[in-house]
């Protein structure tokens, strides 16, 4: 596809902002960094975080969405007759076919002490190199775009076809070039007549050297800061002795580029340190510095709850330093970071018209629907606070994600096991339930941090906090929200229902009723008071008996909504919540097409709320770049949704109020993503398609009413743990010392 043709692409997916990003400008503050301008973006090997690292398709890419400064970073490496090329590393099996071109090769090289074995970069002519195309390094990211035959660019390439406004050259390797009769040297100086190059680094001190009087005073000169322990091959000291005197690096650079780690260590649990006095000392010395190695879809430390907008502001505004640049794989983060979320006040402007709603408070950083995670909630600029409701065995209403105790606590660890049961009516095997647990009971057990992407991914939230918080009853949970002004309303979720008075003579409806009349809500307008259920019999019964707003949960993705059925919603509920599957349809994690289902509920004048939203990578299809701000924006500036439900407030609250939302013309980054774009680059290379959602109908919406509350057995709480008969109550899942080792066990092992 030629530049234009990929320039249509790049249209279609931020339309129509893309000419406006070449007006839009960096935050009107002066920035910490050696010359107080803005931070550079500097796109690693273009958007290599989707794209193969130093295609055409990254570096253009790369080009059009981010700010309008934007450096383009070329991992140079030389060809056997001397040509440079693009490359992210110098061995070529792992970032390109080359195997399938030429075969495996198993001849070995030593490279700055390392071998590396297989093809290099030298073991063919620029010739050669057409026929072998680039493919995604990282084996996590999309495989699919290596079938679009990427070729291998040359630097000159890269100019002129991606037009980038700046050109960053890395050198790894001239002393290995030098051993094979190849002059890295000779090639940038010449490159550097034809081309404008803003800067080249390296981590070897001879070459910046032996360049630095014959480049352009315009060009920057960078030192690479490999690993501490690294020896530099011109002087045989180490990376780490070098730092510690950077008079010395000054005589040969204007700037430094270092691993982020450097800046901001990480220990061995995953959590920050302090920060280094490294760009300090650098900026006293007269150095710039630039941190490498951000990328949105690397496991990020606990403290940033896995949202890299946090990561940059951490690196460029602290309030102590700004480092002068990061180097990216994913350039539209950074660059949306420094325009639009940057030197934002928590109290600043909201500039879109879009409520929070937590998930069990902020659910990604605490136990869900702790104390704790309540506060945080309020603290990040909740609206809304939600508490999902369950019922003790005794009666107490209280806040919990599920009516099985070993989804949101320890009960796994405890005596409590052996009432482990299956539960078919309800859809649920081995769980310990909270109809059969007294509140005191239940109070003896500890909140549980769930992580949605630990089995699968080994992504986890906070491992400090694992067990932190307190357990509220609904009581507790609303004198929490009355108390906080900043929070407009509460929404209270009530499943099960007919179940619990049915089968466990439990009235979730009169328990919370009886709570929102003791805790006084009933004499007051201050607060919003909001009442969810998948059942509509649920929000039949509180519309018979209050007058709250009712909230209708779609409980399953749907690609369509039948008039009739909306009819049947809209008699029962003000609002409804949708998942973000029901709005976008997803397909191999592409975004395919946006359905109708918005556009109809808010036709007969419902509120939508859009559910779930994370932070985490995993949860994002392709087109949203691993940023939870890129897909915040894109459902709220397509569908102009009512709300967002997520389990990070703080995220949500950090999007409405970015002043590029408020600006005339907005950037590109700041633009929706529309789906289907990116698939169509892809579209003949995936899968065949996935089962289509369902239509809702009325049927999937009508239930029948509410039973009427049985007698409680008495045989399903019990008086202390594995107290109690088993008789009347469902096959018991396990003894309870073996369940409690083999979760034991799983715990370690995952």
């Amino acid at each position: 596809m030629s530049f234009f043709g990929l320039l249509s692409i790049l249209v279609l997916c931020f339309s129509p902002g893309f000419v406006a990003a070449q007006r839009s400008t960096a935050a009107r503050t002066r920035w910490q960094t050696l010359s107080g301008d803005a931070p550079v973006v500097v796109a690693r090997g273009g958007f290599s975080g989707v794209f193969p690292d130093s295609s055409i398709y990254a570096y253009q890419v790369a080009v059009g969405t981010s700010l309008p400064g934007v450096v383009v970073w070329c991992d140079v490496q030389l060809t056997r007759d001397g040509a440079g090329v693009c490359l992210p590393d110098i061995s070529l099996q792992n970032v390109t076919d080359v195997n399938f071109v030429y075969g495996v090769n198993n001849n070995s090289h030593v490279i700055n002490g390392v071998t590396a074995q297989g093809w290099l970069s030298i073991d063919f002519t620029l010739l050669q190199l057409t026929n072998v195309t680039l493919i995604q390094r990282i084996y996590s990211r999309s495989q699919y775009f290596d079938a679009l035959s990427l070729q291998i660019l040359t630097v000159q390439d890269v100019v002129a076809l991606s037009m980038p406004p700046g050109l960053w050259l890395n050198v790894q390797h001239d002393a290995f070039y030098s051993q094979h009769n190849l002059s890295m040297r000779n090639y940038v100086i010449s490159t550097s007549r034809r081309v404008l190059i803003n800067y080249i680094s390296s981590p070897e001190i001879g070459f910046l050297r032996s360049i630095a009087s014959r480049i352009s005073r315009n060009t920057r000169l960078v030192f690479q800061i490999m690993g501490p322990e690294d020896v530099e091959p011109t002087t045989n000291q180490t990376y780490g002795s070098l730092l510690s005197n950077l008079t010395l690096v000054t005589t040969f650079a204007s700037g430094i580029l270092v691993p982020k780690n450097y800046i901001w260590p990480v220990d061995d649990n995953l959590y920050l340190q302090n920060h280094t006095y490294l760009v300090a000392e650098a900026h006293r010395a007269g150095l710039e510095v630039y941190a490498s190695n951000f990328a949105n879809d690397a496991i990020l430390p606990y403290d940033y709850n896995s949202d890299p907008v946090a990561e940059y502001l951490s690196f460029i505004d602290n309030g102590v330093f700004s480092v002068d640049g990061v180097l990216s794989s994913f350039p539209i983060t950074p660059s949306a970071t420094i325009d639009c979320y940057s030197h934002m006040s928590r109290n600043g402007i909201i500039q879109a018209n879009v409520s929070i709603i937590s998930n069990e408070g902020a659910s990604g950083e605490y136990p869900g629907c702790t104390d704790l995670a309540y506060h945080e909630a309020v603290s990040d600029g909740a609206d809304i606070l939600d508490c999902p409701v369950q019922i003790s065995g005794d009666g107490i209403p209280f806040c919990l994600g599920s009516i099985n105790l070993r989804d949101r606590t320890n009960v796994a660890q405890s005596a409590f096991i052996s009432q482990a049961v299956d539960n078919p009516e309800i859809g649920i095997q081995g769980g310990v339930f909270t109809y059969n647990l007294t509140w005191s009971e239940i109070q003896t057990l500890r909140p549980a941090l769930y992580s949605p992407y630990a089995r699968n991914y080994r992504l986890y939230r906070n491992p400090r906090a694992e067990n932190q918080g307190n357990f509220m009853q609904l009581s507790d949970f609303l004198a929490l929200a009355n108390n906080a002004s900043s929070v407009s309303g509460v929404l209270i979720s009530v499943e099960n229902a007919a179940y619990l008075a049915r089968a466990q003579g439990l009235d979730a409806i009169s328990a919370v009723l009886n709570a929102l009349n003791q805790s006084g809500y009933n004499n007051q307008t201050a607060k919003r008071i909001l009442i969810q259920s998948s059942d509509s019999a649920v929000l039949s019964s509180f519309k018979s008996r209050s007058n709250y707003e009712l909230v209708y949960l779609v409980d399953q993705d749907i690609r369509g909504v039948l008039n009739s059925t909306i009819s049947e919603i809209r008699n029962i509920a003000n609002a409804v919540v949708v998942s973000k599957g029901s709005v976008l349809l997803v397909d191999n994690q592409f975004l395919e097409t946006q359905t109708e289902v918005v556009r109809m509920l808010q036709a007969f004048n419902l509120s939508v709320y859009v559910r779930l939203f994370q932070n985490e990578f995993v949860s994002q299809p392709w087109d949203f770049f691993s940023d939870a701000y890129v897909e915040l924006n894109s459902y709220y500036s397509i569908m102009a949704i009512s709300g967002f439900v997520t389990d990070y407030p703080a995220t949500a609250s950090r999007f409405r109020r970015n002043r590029c939302l408020g600006y005339r013309d907005r950037p590109v980054y700041m633009n929706p993503i529309l789906p289907g774009s990116l698939m169509s680059l892809v579209r003949q290379g995936l899968p065949p398609a996935e089962a289509p959602n369902p239509i809702l109908t009325a049927s999937d919406v009508v239930e029948p009413p509410l039973p009427p509350v049985s007698p409680r057995p008495r045989t399903e709480v019990s008086s202390q743990p594995g107290s109690g008969t088993s008789q009347q109550r469902p096959r018991v899942f396990a003894v309870a010392a073996v369940i409690t080792t083999a979760f034991v066990v799983g715990s370690v092992l995952l």
